[in-house]
């Protein structure tokens, strides 16, 4: 009888599963189309399209909590509180970062200092929750660590240093908000999301206006920007939101790396872009230690962290 309920429980998941995982790998596919959006860019500056990306952004994520919520989106908002308010303002430095970061050095690159998110917010959760961090994960910061160094170095040789230090700064903002979710225990992210595109729309205007760039810009760019809010961050963090639910850890944080791994190929098949030895050797260590950290920690189950 035991054999018999066990079987019929696979047979009514395997439906699930499959949506789960076709759901998080189309996730992966919008995410991993910032590079190739910000090349096709022809004149916006980071605060221009962080400002109409954002916009576009907070507009989509408001329809899908209000559909979610029955009509009570708002009040899932007010719920997040003052650590929905640090994390969104978390997602501010980590936005603006990820474009200075795809602006101002590869694409490739850019993709995999992103990807030091995780770790970082081990780092954190440490420091600020009291959370315990594995030994594995230990082994494999220490290994990212080393392949992050010899990315950095190659990217400062190369006079792409900004784009380093940008790229690291988005990891970081990532990692903070990841641990504003904690703080208030909760995996649902559109809240805080939302409140991080608001506060972006508001941030990005403030300084538009005050170095005086026009909130005016080209069709395409302005076309461009629109589609990266709906399509590349919203559309990818509905559904990660939807097929997360069905799927294992492990094979969620695996499934993360797409992203990191379809960026580059992007603007490569597209552009022509190549990265630089240093970024491949480098990224290939932090890959490495990303996947030993996923796959030693089969059973916990990550917080999602929207795309760029």
């Amino acid at each position: 009888m035991a054999a018999g309920e066990a079987a019929e429980t696979r047979s009514l998941e395997e439906p699930a599963y499959r949506w789960g995982l076709a759901l998080v790998l189309a996730a992966g596919i919008c995410w991993s189309t910032i590079g190739i959006g910000l090349r096709m860019i022809a004149e916006a500056s980071v605060w221009q399209i962080l400002f109409y990306r954002s916009l576009a952004l907070a507009a989509l994520l408001i329809v899908v909590m209000t559909i979610r919520s029955k009509g009570r989106a708002l009040k899932s908002v007010r719920a997040a509180g003052a650590s929905g308010l640090i994390g969104g303002g978390a997602l501010v430095f980590a936005f603006a970062g990820g474009i200075t970061a795809i602006q101002t050095t590869t694409v490739a690159n850019a993709m995999l200092l992103f990807a030091t998110a995780p770790f970082m917010t081990a780092l954190l959760g440490l420091l600020i929750l009291r959370e315990q961090v594995r030994k594995a994960t230990w082994v494999a910061m220490a290994l990212s660590m080393f392949g992050v160094g010899i990315m950095v170095a190659g990217g400062i040789a190369l006079g792409h240093w900004i784009g380093n230090v940008a790229g690291l700064l988005s990891a970081l903002g990532f990692a903070v908000f990841t641990i504003t979710l904690r703080w208030r225990r909760t995996d649902d992210t559109l809240p805080g999301v939302f409140l991080g595109g608001v506060l972006s729309v508001i941030v990005a205007g403030v300084v538009c206006t005050a170095t005086g760039q026009s909130l005016i810009l080209l069709p395409a760019d302005l076309g461009l920007s629109f589609g990266m809010g709906v399509f590349q961050v919203g559309a990818g963090l509905v559904l990660y939101s939807l097929g997360s639910k069905g799927l294992p850890a492990g094979e969620l944080a695996l499934l993360s790396t797409l992203e990191v791994l379809l960026g580059p190929i992007w603007v490569w098949v597209i552009l022509g872009e190549t990265a630089s030895p240093s970024t491949i050797w480098g990224g290939a260590i932090l890959l490495a230690a990303l996947t030993w950290n996923s796959l030693s920690g089969m059973r916990r189950r990550p917080l999602p962290v929207p795309g760029i």
